[in-house]
């Protein structure tokens, strides 16, 4: 099978993001509880604890997978670091490891004292799909499977409510994707779900963050008359060079779709590479 075949299944593993986790504290006399929220790669981060309308945002320090199982079948292991700020202060940190769906080794280490607190999951709740990101100090809230609904809470009180694609089958999951798609030092939102046909690749909306206006909005579809895949499909990008690439297949071949950004801002088409399938 072609390069870009396997590239696109590795992708679909990076792509899927952990659901919400709640979280209880072990061996404290009074136990508290808190949901963690975070993305792929540990990216739009924050914590709020029961009781608290507070969410604390969590900046990622380090993340890491450890892939010496994978040749004996074994999962790989995903390895997180957070600083807790508070008031654009580290106030504590908290560490998670992630093997396949389950979460081990939760802890978060208190800065004022270093006194470490453990932590497990709290079992047998019931999951609604509902997920949320902090990004730019703003709160995106959106469901992985049940609706499309897709809302920002901005720091200043405003409010945006946009309605995202369906997945084709109900069998099909979101997927959020937190990454810099315009290349401008700062992280935009992108969903994505798979085609309405076989659903090999996946399609895109991507939401870029302005910041003189401090607003996120959707990336706007480039011109396609001279590519071969008619959508944002399958989309990567290369920080060095600049470009976003899409992917798509039709009958045996992949097709291959190159982008930049031009003066005006918007992509424009540059190259089109096909793969065939062994």
């Amino acid at each position: 099978m072609k390069n870009l075949f396997l590239f696109y299944l590795i992708m679909i593993s990076v792509l899927v993001s952990a659901q919400p986790f709640t979280l209880k504290s072990v061996g404290e006399a009074k136990e508290f509880r808190l949901k963690l929220y975070y993305g792929v790669q540990g990216k739009g981060a924050f914590v709020q604890y029961s009781g608290k309308k507070e969410i604390i945002p969590l900046q990622i320090k380090s993340f890491q997978v450890d892939t010496d199982g994978r040749r004996d079948g074994e999962p790989d292991i995903h390895y997180y670091v957070w600083n807790e700020m508070i008031g654009g202060n580290i106030n504590g940190f908290y560490t998670l490891e992630m093997i396949d769906d389950s979460a081990s080794n939760i802890t978060y280490t208190r800065a004022k004292d270093n006194r470490k607190f453990m932590l497990g999951m709290v079992e047998g709740e019931k999951y609604d799909g509902s997920d949320r990101y902090l990004l730019h100090g703003a709160v995106l809230a959106f469901n992985h499977s049940y609706n499309n609904h897709f809302t920002i809470a901005y720091p200043d009180g405003k409010k945006t409510a946009i309605e995202l694609p369906s997945p084709d089958k109900p069998s099909f999951a979101r997927q959020s994707i937190i990454e810099d798609y315009n290349f401008d030092g700062y992280d935009d939102i992108a969903f994505s779900v798979p085609d309405e046909g076989m659903g090999v690749y996946r399609i895109f909306d991507i939401y870029l963050y302005h910041t003189q206006s401090k607003r996120f909005e959707k990336l706007k579809e480039p011109d396609y008359s001279h590519s071969s895949c008619s959508c944002l499909c399958d989309v990567t990008v290369d920080k060095k060079k600049k470009l976003l690439t899409t992917g798509c297949r039709g009958g045996a071949r992949w097709h291959q779709d190159i982008y930049r950004y031009g003066k005006n801002g918007n992509l424009e088409w540059i190259a089109t590479e096909e793969q065939t399938e062994e």
